[in-house]
């Protein structure tokens, strides 16, 4: 297994159940040039991030059978995914959706439809690339 000298690839869980917005996000994060994976449900989100422990999830509210809030929590009560980042995505917008998300450990929150402009800068942020 061959690493980079300088540093890894950040690796990116993109947790979305809609096609058509994993696809924009995936497109957006590989020209970025981060490494990516995907679930469609938060059924297979937590198992998905404990074994591959990425260094950002993208993280949908609304999920089949488990909820973004549910996994968000989940993540952040397992000392072992410390290091995630979370960046939680909703259609739903409002202050109090925001303000839920971010008390559950949320290192982020955004609005869909987003603006890929707004999304780059958030990932960037959160992984430290963003200097």
């Amino acid at each position: 297994m061959t690493t980079h000298a300088s540093q890894l690839t950040p690796r990116v869980l993109v947790v979305e159940d809609e096609d058509n917005i994993a696809t924009a996000l995936e497109f957006l994060i590989t020209r970025e040039g981060y490494g990516h994976d995907r679930v469609a449900s938060g059924a297979d989100a937590l198992p998905r991030i404990r074994d591959t422990r990425p260094d950002l999830v993208l993280l949908d509210v609304m999920l089949p059978e488990v909820s973004g809030y549910d996994i968000c929590l989940g993540i952040r009560t397992d000392p072992a995914l410390a290091d995630v980042k979370i960046l939680m995505m909703t259609a739903r917008g409002s202050a109090i959706e925001r303000r839920k998300g971010l008390s559950l450990g949320a290192d982020g929150f955004i609005t869909k439809p987003f603006e890929l402009k707004e999304l780059r800068e958030e990932v960037r942020r959160l992984l430290g690339n963003g200097s």
